[in-house]
């Protein structure tokens, strides 16, 4: 007998949603009210001053929207690769993918370093697709696939790639900027140099729509082409969709890590592993995770900034060990 009554999984995901939803708005919004110049949001309906409305809607406002649609992005680009790896442990910013697009932005600064916007994205969406997938093209070739070896192949692979940029930078006299590239923040954000993240944001939709087939690819190949799903498609739909969303957020403002990586485990202690109903929670703890970074950032020593980058690599690190400690019987 079938019943219409939502399942308890399903209602603790909505109201995980309507929680993390009020977390996003209620972050954003004292993310434009922070900063090195002071001004408070209501000013500009109480006392309009054409200073304050650029400094909102030049700076303040597209950094926002910068730090959502980046931390969005990146968490459900991390819950593909997880899915593509079949491991729990990878993100992009673990496999070589990030590091790969910064190599990337390297080559660009020593070839074209006044390429356009879009000459960027596409030499760097190039890289980062390459990182990708010489990760996955190792994962196929390993015959030992405990869930420790998976990130460790990534993370030995990445830290190749960030040997290689390093010696190249230092060749190319460019190693100031792959610091700055490695040290991703937001704080050069302004309106006119964050719109490729609605790249990202479309790309994340993808996803979303794709999220049926993604947890079929993620049970494995055999399982996936007996219910009728084009297996090395959807890899390769995976691939772009990591890469590419991957490199929108280091043209933008660097290496942004862990996001991928937390956001996605921390959603699996809601709702476990129904990946339809896990995506739209992902790309709102991202959202939420890059938000309160950059204003522990901006707060710390205000009216000086701490990257981002730098806080999420601290706290990710701890929140991970304690999934990883807590459930360690899982990863075997």
């Amino acid at each position: 007998m079938s019943s219409s009554t939502p399942s308890p999984g399903a209602g603790r995901a909505g109201l995980w949603f309507f929680v993390l939803l009020v977390a996003v708005v209620g972050l954003a919004l004292w993310s434009l009210n922070v900063g090195a110049s002071r001004m408070s949001l209501l000013n500009v309906f109480t006392d309009p001053d054409d200073r304050i409305s650029r400094l909102l809607f030049v700076s303040r406002l597209p950094r926002t929207l910068a730090l959502i649609l980046a931390g969005a992005g990146l968490a459900v680009a991390g819950l593909i690769l997880q899915m593509m790896a079949r491991n729990r442990l990878v993100e992009p910013s673990t496999v070589g993918t990030m590091e790969a697009a910064a190599l990337g932005m390297l080559l660009l600064a020593w070839i074209a370093p006044g390429a356009s916007l879009a000459l960027r994205f596409l030499v760097v969406g190039m890289c980062s697709l390459g990182g990708t997938l010489l990760f996955l093209s190792m994962l196929r070739r390993i015959a030992l696939r405990s869930a420790l070896i998976v990130p460790l192949v990534g993370l030995v692979l990445a830290g190749i790639i960030a040997a290689a940029s390093t010696l190249l930078a230092q060749q190319l006299d460019l190693s100031q900027s792959l610091r700055a590239w490695n040290s991703g923040d937001f704080s050069a954000v302004l309106r006119g140099r964050y719109e490729l993240l609605w790249v990202a944001a479309g790309l994340t939709l993808a996803a979303v729509l794709a999220a049926d087939r993604f947890t079929v690819i993620g049970m494995g190949e055999d399982f996936a082409t007996n219910v009728g799903v084009d297996y090395r498609l959807m890899m390769l739909l995976g691939l772009v969709l990591t890469s590419l969303i991957s490199a929108s957020v280091v043209v933008v403002a660097g290496v942004i890590p862990f996001v991928g990586l937390v956001a996605p485990n921390l959603v699996r202690l809601i709702c476990g592993d129904h990946l339809r109903r896990a995506i739209p929670l992902v790309a709102l703890t991202g959202a939420a995770l890059v938000l309160l970074a950059d204003l522990l950032g901006r707060l710390l020593i205000h009216p000086f900034e701490i990257p981002s980058s730098n806080l999420l690599a601290i706290g990710g690190s701890l929140v991970f060990l304690v999934i990883l400690i807590r459930g360690r019987r899982q990863w075997a």
